[in-house]
């Protein structure tokens, strides 16, 4: 797939942003007056920002509300919908803390299970596609959800649940790249079932579908060299996981705290990256390309 710049900085943001929220709904910190409001304002700007760089990537961003009325059948729409009341029910609980030097404790719960409910709702949307083999998989929602956590608890100063969940993300990530790479030759889709003609005889490619390019082959069918990618993934492994986990059992310091939290935000992107590079859509069959 085309790795769209603007959804590769939704996925990254919003879950970093979410994963802040879901600490501060626990009580993992309870600030109050002035200082609860510049926490909850980067978690805001984390968590919307993310947010509304997902709409850059629409012909047409004004229809964006439209997404909210498909909850029923649509993982987008649960999401949109998941993440604005989990922002609103935060957005109270940050009140009550901001002007009341009060803590709604059970508030705070439903904003933090709200929060991670959002992640999941988002990383449902990949894994319940069929045409990316590599994404309809179970460690899909495990790696946003492992990331979103790492994440969250880097911004909020978890030391402890830091190293932890940046272990477990680390093993979600290198699960799903086991899992997703030669996903496709596994699955029982190829350029017959691509054509509709696989039932009837054996199929090939004699010519390719159209001599120049279109839509399909620039957003659907996106080629990462071999060599490309594996460095990538040490890099994405290095800045995302291992680095910051040596920061932070180095002697406790702001700066070491601020430099791993920028660390693991670089090595996150290159990881969407690679997740949106990476991902062989079916469609790819049809014109040969895979």
């Amino acid at each position: 797939m085309h790795p769209a710049k603007s959804v590769i900085i939704f996925t990254t943001l919003s879950g970093i942003g979410f994963g802040m929220l879901f600490f501060i709904g626990l009580g993992m910190i309870v600030p109050e007056g002035l200082m609860a409001f510049i926490w909850f304002a980067i978690a805001y700007l984390f968590a919307v920002g993310g947010l509304i760089a997902s709409t850059f990537h629409l012909k047409h961003p004004e229809r964006a509300l439209r997404a909210f009325t498909q909850w029923k059948t649509s993982w987008l729409s649960r999401e949109g919908v998941l993440s604005v009341v989990a922002l609103l029910v935060m957005a109270v609980y940050g009140a009550g803390l901001v002007f009341l030097g009060t803590r709604f404790t059970y508030l705070g719960y439903a904003g933090a299970i709200l929060s991670v409910l959002t992640v999941f709702a988002t990383s449902m949307i990949y894994a319940q596609l069929k045409t990316v083999p590599r994404w309809r998989d179970f460690s899909t929602p495990f790696l946003f959800l492992g990331y979103a956590g790492a994440g969250g608890s880097l911004m909020t100063g978890q030391v402890d649940y830091a190293l932890a969940l940046l272990a477990l993300a680390g093993l979600f990530q290198l699960l799903n790249w086991i899992r997703g790479d030669g996903a496709l030759g596994k699955s029982v889709s190829d350029i017959g079932t691509a054509t509709g003609l696989g039932t009837a005889a054996q199929v090939r490619a004699f010519e390719p579908p159209h001599t120049g390019t279109n839509y399909l082959l620039k957003e659907m069918v996106y080629v990462v060299g071999r060599k490309h990618a594996g460095r990538l993934r040490i890099l994405s492994l290095l800045m995302g996981i291992g680095l910051p986990i040596l920061l932070l059992l180095a002697p406790f310091g702001h700066m070491l705290g601020a430099l791993a939290v920028i660390s693991h935000i670089v090595g996150v992107f290159a990881s969407r990256w690679l997740f949106f590079a990476q991902a062989e859509h079916v469609v790819g069959l049809y014109y040969g390309k895979r």
